[in-house]
């Protein structure tokens, strides 16, 4: 299944891509897409209905985040050896575990702001996982079954107030509009393998990031396993899982985002976001 959640930001209603690419409305079958319609169960009864009798949403409906209720962003930092290559740093021995405020959270298509005086806008096409079952203490060989299905996420990042403000990496991963999600939530028997998943990401029509989970440090099971040794994951928590090579940062001279630059992205059965670079609204 591709879950979706479709309408104005705030309001959005839960839907489904059926088989044909169509927009169907599920606001009469569960109330959203999130923490409660993720476990096993209830994506089960999802995943027997007939699509065709659901009603039609209009094409160019707004999609939101492909997930609601988000109580947790946990993300994984340096986690591709050939994006840990292009920052001349050592691949880490464990997962770097970061927040970002789920306040970041915003569509695949919405606006990104550009805070003010930031001049270290950055870019990171991630595969994102949706935990659908608590996890605590699990093992590696059971931590997929804790997994609701994969999303598309781009962990935006303002590199000054992450690296050379003190701190942690939080203020530099969590300004409103930084942590585009969807378009869908795709389950784990549609989407296959999630450590053979292609990821991309252009600006301004030009490539600049391409990889493959395959070069992930610590896979899916791994990332699990080892997050539910620290704490307890709950259904709807979302773990961008680290970046491939490409981002702004690492280009010699780096490359960073500006008013009006267009961000499009996208991955094996994971679908594409489009983002332009606009103003912060703060000023």
């Amino acid at each position: 299944m591709k879950l979706v959640r479709h309408g104005p930001a705030g309001a959005e209603k839960p839907g489904l891509i059926d088989a044909s690419g169509a927009l169907r409305d599920l606001s009469g079958v569960v109330t959203d897409i999130g923490p409660a319609t993720l476990g096993r169960d209830s994506m089960s009864r999802l995943a027997r209905l007939d699509t065709s009798t659901l009603p039609r949403v209009p094409p160019g409906t707004r999609l939101g985040a492909c997930v609601g209720g988000v109580g947790n962003v946990i993300g994984i930092g340096l986690n591709y050896a050939d994006h840990a290559a292009e920052a001349g740093l050592k691949p880490p021995g464990q997962p770097i575990v970061f927040n970002k405020h789920n306040g970041a959270i915003s569509g695949p298509n919405d606006d990104v702001w550009l805070p003010p005086g930031a001049l270290k806008l950055d870019w990171e096409v991630e595969l994102g996982i949706v935990i659908g079952e608590r996890a605590f203490h699990v093992g590696e060989a059971e931590a997929l079954d804790c997994v609701a299905g994969y999303c598309l996420v781009n962990d935006v990042s303002e590199r000054a107030y992450q690296m050379e403000y003190e701190g942690q990496w939080v203020k530099g991963k969590s300004y409103p509009t930084h942590c585009p999600i969807g378009p869908w939530l795709v389950t784990p028997d549609e989407l296959g393998d999630p450590q053979d998943v292609d990821l991309w990401l252009e600006v301004n029509g030009q490539r600049r990031q391409s990889g493959s989970t395959r070069t992930m440090i610590f896979g899916v099971k791994t990332i699990v396993s080892y997050l539910s040794r620290f704490m307890v994951l709950q259904p709807g928590d979302v773990i961008p899982t680290g970046t491939p090579p490409g981002v702004g940062m690492g280009h010699k001279p780096p490359l960073y985002l500006k008013a009006g630059d267009v961000m499009r992205l996208g991955g094996r059965g994971l679908g594409e976001q489009r983002q332009t670079v606009v103003a912060s609204p703060a000023g």
